[in-house]
């Protein structure tokens, strides 16, 4: 995505069970280089001139008694190896960062402890079970094609939050520094988070207009202002009889998330919520 990578033409890993490490490095790889052909055995070849992980005791093994560790202590596995070499260059280093810190790691610390991880378990269960007479190869591929969906679905949603970065920053930029207004839905709490917008309205694929609001932190989903508490749950009716908006419809029953047939009822509701809190918080005082 960010740079032409040099990716070998062949690849070469471990045979038999499988486990999410050589599969995901095995998906990474084919979307890297979808003309890589991959081996699977016991041994590897000898003179072999292509990427070899997750056996071989190399660059991208994992199995040796000096294995490798990331400075916070999680250690590597052969997709955090592949990772690390090809990743920032596919992606860029900050996102790079962030999929091996919220995806990788988990995985590799389960591959090298054993620790639960569900999205492991379900790779392990495609290898065929004790008393199958099933071919671990077809069932390794059956899984390399899941981890690849995987991957391509999230590198995708990656690519659309930096397009939508453009969209979210222009309309930040012309806004009012209160209420965001953008007029189609675009990813935006990456870049409205940590800013003075306390509501986004945006078109709503329900039809209408949504107002919601932005969270404290990426990792605190407490919002800056709710709406009030007495709307959250109501039925249309009620909602618009005690708001006096006309076309509100919906409060969501945890009060992040509003509702209303125009944009300028979504706005007239985001503005409600932000009096109705600065009137509580007199009230406290």
């Amino acid at each position: 995505m960010t740079e032409q990578l040099e990716i070998p033409s062949k690849g070469f890993t471990h045979g038999g069970k499988f486990h999410s490490d050589d599969v995901f490095a095995t998906a990474f790889l084919r979307i890297l280089n979808p003309d890589i052909v991959i081996e699977r055995g016991f041994e590897v070849p000898e003179n072999f001139d292509g990427i070899v992980y997750d056996i071989g005791r190399g660059e991208f093994d994992h199995h040796q008694k000096d294995k490798e560790y990331r400075p916070n202590g999680c250690p590597y596995a052969a997709f955090g190896l592949i990772w690390r070499a090809y990743g920032a260059g596919f992606i860029g280093e900050d996102e790079a960062k962030r999929f091996d810190e919220s995806f990788i790691q988990p995985l590799d610390e389960s591959d090298n402890t054993g620790c639960p991880n569900m999205l492991a378990k379900i790779i392990d269960e495609f290898n065929p079970g004790w008393d199958s007479f099933k071919n671990y190869n077809t069932c390794f591929w059956r899984a390399v094609e899941m981890a690849e969906t995987i991957l391509k679905n999230h590198f995708s949603a990656v690519a659309g939050i930096l397009r939508a970065q453009v969209i979210v920053r222009q309309a930040m930029q012309q806004g009012d520094g209160s209420i965001l207004v953008l007029d189609t839905y675009a990813p935006w709490k990456s870049e409205v988070i940590g800013s003075s917008y306390r509501f986004v309205v945006y078109a709503s694929n329900r039809g209408g207009y949504s107002a919601q609001g932005v969270p404290v932190s990426q990792e605190d989903n407490t919002l800056v202002c709710d709406f009030p508490q007495e709307w959250w749950g109501l039925e249309e009716e009620e909602l618009q009889e005690l708001s006096g908006i006309p076309t509100l419809r919906f409060c969501h029953s945890s009060g992040f998330l509003a509702a209303a047939g125009t944009k300028e009822d979504a706005i007239a509701a985001a503005e409600y919520a932000i009096v109705a809190a600065k009137i509580r918080l007199r009230q406290q005082k």
